[in-house]
């Protein structure tokens, strides 16, 4: 029976590697590529609407103490208040436009009365790799422009701690405004702000993203395809062992090869000198 080897041990594995190969495709990484793609497009919408709209106090842009999210990040909002230096904290593992780069992130009391975190921006590290010196934030009420961003999540949750190499100074792995809180006793909102260029405070102020749609669509439909050819070639191998000759075909018979001249030469040949041999 032809459809026998599809029981055997081969093409059981074979078939179970290519539907996983195949399933992980369509519903693992292709929507993962998907939903890369919707993140970039929803990503550079903001963006770009940013740029037009009127940036707006933090009460108005995220009112009820609203966390950031991908629907507000990157609106430029307006703050006024005070920078609390004795408490800022440097952010480590940075990269900046492909370099190694510390974000300093100094806390503000708003004339609210609320506690806002701020990125003033990047230093690069000096030749040893330690954080360089850098402008201590100005004094006294100030106004600054900044965007809306998602804070940072630590997979591994760690606190602030402090180095060495920058006395005084806290340092952390993700910009977390809880983090820096609780390693400055302060209870500061949710999310962070972005300083923008020519405002009192930064430093190296940080680039906005590349408004590009990027390769995930591409992705996405590369693992699709790539599921649909895995798919289309167990089916042609299946197909193409259930006709006679098949190379797991086990003990049916196999139609029997067409000689070749040279092999009905040989064997005249070979006729031919047996018949001489038995005829002396």
């Amino acid at each position: 029976m032809r459809w026998k080897f599809l029981l055997k041990p081969g093409w059981l594995a074979l078939t179970l590697v290519v539907f996983i190969f195949a399933v992980s495709c369509y519903t693992l990484l292709a929507p993962w590529q998907f939903q890369r793609h919707d993140e970039r497009a929803t990503q550079n919408a903001a963006v770009q609407a940013s740029f037009t709209a009127t940036p707006e106090p933090v009460s108005a842009a995220l009112p009820d103490n609203q966390v950031p999210d991908v629907n507000t990040q990157w609106q430029r909002v307006l703050i006024k208040g005070t920078y609390l230096p004795e408490a800022e904290v440097i952010a480590r593992l940075r990269t900046v436009q492909g370099e190694p780069a510390f974000e300093i992130l100094t806390p503000m009391r708003t004339t609210d009365g609320e506690v806002v975190l701020i990125d003033r921006g990047y230093v690069r590290p000096d030749d040893r790799t330690m954080v360089p010196p850098y402008a201590a934030p100005p004094e006294g009420v100030v106004g600054v422009e900044a965007r809306v961003r998602i804070q940072e999540r630590d997979p591994q949750e760690r606190p602030a701690f402090s180095d060495e190499s920058t006395e005084g100074k806290l340092h952390s792995y993700a910009i977390n405004p809880q983090v820096v809180g609780a390693a400055g006793n302060l209870d500061i909102r949710p999310g962070y702000f972005q300083l923008e260029n020519d405002q009192p405070g930064v430093l190296g102020p940080l680039p906005l993203p590349q408004l590009d749609a990027g390769p995930f669509l591409s992705y996405a439909l590369q693992w699709i395809a790539f599921g649909t050819m895995a798919l289309l070639g167990w089916l042609y191998f299946t197909v193409r062992e259930l006709k006679p000759g098949g190379a797991l075909a086990g003990d049916e018979p196999r139609p029997e090869r067409r000689k070749s001249v040279a092999q009905i030469l040989a064997e005249d040949e070979a006729a031919e000198r047996e018949e001489r041999a038995n005829a002396s």
